[in-house]
């Protein structure tokens, strides 16, 4: 099945803090980004409350698919995020929350700013000082400017450059 890179990321940046933060405790847990495995795939289904089709996204050759989890618990995913790494900056093709930190009732904030601040570490790993794009719903793309400092290129076409990059990568990798 051919993924549709024209739907536009609608993930929310609920609060930029320094890893993950428990809603309730306030209490922050340091986190691990590293690469989904095949065994990690039988447990982001929509079956299980994820939204995208996470094994299509695996399996496109150009990207590589991201979980976040808590330091020392890697079997608990608390979001993904999938990017291709274009020649001259990183592409995030989507981001989402686990089930269970999405919604007023949810576990942790600061997910989807903690994936995106990986993409923009990614960035200037890979020689594209933090330069980072994304296709955004129209109606996210104020929330994108405000939040992650995201810039409106056209359409709905967002950039993420190099001093906004920095802030996000400071935000969640001081130790780095």
């Amino acid at each position: 099945m051919k993924i549709d890179s024209k739907r536009g990321l609608d993930f929310i940046v609920d609060k930029l803090t320094n890893s993950i933060e428990n809603v309730v405790t306030e209490d922050s847990f340091p986190t691990d980004i590293t690469l989904i495995s095949r065994e990690d795939l039988k447990l982001i289904t929509k079956t299980k409350g994820w939204l995208f089709n996470w094994k299509d996204e695996f399996k496109e050759p150009a990207r590589d698919v991201y979980k976040l989890t808590i330091v020392n618990n890697p079997r608990v995913i608390q979001g993904l995020i999938s990017l291709e790494v274009k020649q001259d900056h990183v592409y995030m093709h989507l981001v989402e929350s686990a089930p269970f930190n999405k919604g007023k009732s949810k576990m942790y904030s600061g997910v989807p700013g903690n994936l995106v601040a990986f993409a923009c570490k990614l960035s200037f790993q890979r020689g594209h000082e933090g330069n980072v794009s994304f296709l955004s719903k129209n109606q996210l793309i104020e929330h994108y400017q405000n939040s992650l400092g995201a810039k409106h290129f056209g359409g709905r076409i967002m950039i993420i450059e190099n001093q906004s990059a920095l802030k996000l990568i400071n935000k969640y990798f001081k130790d780095i």
